[in-house]
């Protein structure tokens, strides 16, 4: 019969190979959880989950209990790594454990999504252990340190599956062979598109939200502008405050100066018209935003998933910077941590618009396993070379 290959495992007379999901936020398990599902019910491959960053803080809903809920097989809770206030240290020990994991399990092949520091230590386990590196969603860009990791695991990846013909230009340019650069949209427009979503009643009926209309405010902090976030969050919500209008606020990410602005939603606590919660299910979240009349901060969401619905976005300082053209977006209008600016587009905010499509067609799952079942993907070298001429 021959050797079996790295990873491979026996079922019947079928060899199945082993992909390893990196999840370490909220919002990076609702981009690849379509691709989990697809991967997880196929009879070709066997899919493990690699939990840790943010999922493992008590402070952030300890998300990690979600993942479990979705009942996939072959999940490990890395709490060995919850996080700390530092980040380079923190990575430097999801590194150290995840070599350890990848050792004793062997994936035949790595996942990471985008730009976070978890996504960049599974790239550097995965290349420095000859495992190929699957980077999704490639090729963006923002105002912070997130585009220097997104491009540095970019340079770590074997092959790239990209939202957009933008994102591929992108790569090119930073040298990647366009042989390994598959284009197949954004996998959360899978589960916007999904009829399995929960209704908006039931939503708002298990967080206990009494809203009929509401804008969402969601901000995170930019660890370049450290200094200022203090005063930013405090314009955004005294604006938000002035404007009577209702608010869903969900709590940022980890990041440095994460804690300036949970201390300022502290202050919400005994306002009716606030409803803060520290994390939100991807689904749910999908659903609130479809029926919010806007969404306030620097999320992605407010670039990514609003357009989609023709949401209207209020996007908040230089979070988001090149990753939509102010002179064409319709429905994303920028500003600065100004209260009076922020108050003025938060009273200016119009009903819904068209739609805006260019991040997928809701297939990114198929078109992923269809990439992946093809023996060719197996073929492409381990050792990466730049393409681009001097």
């Amino acid at each position: 019969m021959g050797c079996l290959n790295r990873g491979h495992i026996l079922r019947g007379e079928v060899f199945l190979r082993r992909i390893l999901f990196i999840t370490g936020t909220r919002a990076d398990y609702g981009k690849i959880k379509p691709l989990l599902n697809i991967i997880s019910k196929s009879k070709d491959f066997e899919a493990y989950i690699y939990v840790t960053g943010m999922h493992l803080l008590e402070s952030r809903g300890n998300t990690y209990h979600e993942i479990l809920k979705d009942g996939f097989d072959k999940v490990y809770i890395a709490k060995e790594n919850r996080p700390t206030s530092n980040t380079s240290f923190d990575m430097g020990r999801t590194i150290t454990n995840l070599t350890k994991y990848v050792l004793e399990n062997k994936p035949d092949s790595i996942v990471v999504h985008g730009d976070r520091p978890d996504a960049l230590a599974g790239a550097i386990v995965g290349a420095f252990n000859n495992i190929r590196v699957i980077h999704i969603e490639g090729g963006e860009v923002s105002g912070t340190i997130d585009e220097s990791i997104r491009h540095a695991i970019t340079k770590l990846s074997h092959i790239h599956f990209v939202a957009n013909e933008d994102a591929k230009k992108r790569l090119i340019l930073l040298g990647e062979n366009k042989d390994y650069i598959k284009v197949i949209g954004s996998p959360d427009i899978d589960i916007i598109k999904s009829v399995k979503l929960p209704s908006i009643e039931s939503v708002k009926k298990h967080y206990d939200i009494p809203f009929e209309n509401y804008g969402i405010l969601l901000f995170h902090p930019v660890t370049t502008e450290v200094e200022l976030i203090k005063n930013q969050i405090k314009n955004i919500v005294e604006a938000c405050k002035q404007s009577n209008k209702n608010f869903i606020v969900i709590y940022p990410n980890n990041d440095l100066g994460s804690h300036y602005i949970i201390d300022e939603y502290h202050g919400l606590d005994n306002k009716s018209n606030f409803r803060v919660f520290p994390s939100v299910r991807f689904e749910s979240f999908v659903v609130l935003l479809k029926y919010a009349d806007f969404i306030v901060g620097n999320s992605s969401a407010g670039v990514r998933e609003a357009p989609y619905f023709g949401i209207e976005t209020i996007d908040v300082g230089s979070r988001q910077e090149g990753r939509y053209d102010k002179r064409k977006e319709t429905t994303i209008h920028h500003v600065e941590c100004v209260s009076s600016d922020l108050l003025e587009s938060i009273k200016a905010v119009r009903k819904h618009k068209e739609a805006n499509l260019n991040w997928g067609e809701g297939n990114s799952a198929e078109l992923f396993i269809n990439e992946i079942k093809n023996e060719e993907f197996w073929n492409i070298p381990l050792q990466k070379k730049l393409t681009y001429d001097l």
